[in-house]
């Protein structure tokens, strides 16, 4: 019974965490300029990279995305979302502490998307956390490749 709620728990943060990716990417993917803008907003990155940044990070997160969802590479998929989320708790958090105000840019890339907070910090924790459960899972049901006997 214990086994099967940690699989139900992993199988349930695997579905969500592949949902909330897919979601994030499309905008981002549709609008790559705009993304960019919001990129440049943090003031983090040297100009011109965030440019890059704009292109590679919303196929990145689709690609997560399509991985968790269907079972594919989930170890990888698993070690890259702790990766984005490293990365996006360090980002917001720079911004915040430097006192500049802007969106976060996470899921939408207009001006109207929600502004850089306290509680974007706290999401994006418990994606993190999430996504350690995954990564950390002891079993590996409804998972496709690579197989493991």
């Amino acid at each position: 019974m214990k086994n099967d709620l940690k699989n139900m728990l992993v199988l349930i943060c695997r579905i969500f965490l592949g949902f909330l990716f897919i979601y994030a990417s499309l905008e981002k993917i549709l609008q790559p300029e705009e993304f960019a803008k919001q990129v440049g907003y943090y003031k983090a990155l040297p100009f011109g990279l965030e440019n890059l940044l704009a292109i590679v990070l919303p196929w990145t997160e689709l690609i997560v995305g399509i991985c968790l969802l269907a079972g594919l590479f989930v170890d990888g998929a698993a070690l890259l979302s702790i990766i984005m989320m490293l990365v996006f708790i360090l980002a917001i958090s720079q911004a915040m502490l430097r006192g500049i105000d802007i969106t976060c840019g996470c899921f939408k890339v207009s001006a109207d998307s929600e502004k850089l907070g306290l509680h974007t910090i706290i999401r994006d924790i418990i994606f993190l956390i999430m996504s350690f459960v995954v990564l950390n899972r002891q079993e590996r049901k409804f998972e496709y490749l690579p197989k493991y006997n």
